[in-house]
């Protein structure tokens, strides 16, 4: 099975507010644009260690995590990062890998940014079309 990837910009949300307010300027707002592994049979958004360092990201607490292998590790989780694909923006906190490895872009944010993947084509698309649909029934 081939693997589809998406280009997504992680922001420090304590930076975005401290902007937002006056405390720093934009330019200051800590962010990254990363190709992300868009991995649905992952829960959540998972960074490495030298993004979070990057984006100045606190460490919530320590959480179990199950890898592909159906090993577990002990990681961090961080947060909060604010999640932007294309228009759309999404928070939430982040599991933290060890090490340099690739951004994985999980179930969660993923309906959260009201977003699919295509698999035939290889490519993310809004799961109800240009605009961000929001549910609340």
């Amino acid at each position: 099975m081939s693997e589809t990837y998406t280009e997504i910009t992680l922001k420090n949300t304590v930076d975005v507010e401290n902007a937002e307010n006056g405390l720093i300027k934009q330019s200051d707002v800590r962010q990254t644009t990363v190709q992300a592994l868009v991995d649905t049979g992952s829960t959540e958004l998972v960074i490495s260690e030298k993004i979070r360092r990057k984006l100045g990201l606190r460490i919530v607490k320590d959480c179990v995590v199950e890898l592909a292998n159906n090993q577990t590790e002990t990681c961090h989780e961080a947060g909060p990062v604010a999640v932007h694909w294309k228009d759309r923006e999404t928070f939430c906190s982040a599991v933290v890998m060890p090490g340099e490895g690739e951004v994985l872009l999980g179930a969660i944010p993923m309906e959260s940014l009201d977003i699919t993947v295509n698999l035939l084509r290889q490519e993310v698309t809004g799961a109800h079309g240009n605009k961000k649909l929001f549910k609340a029934k």
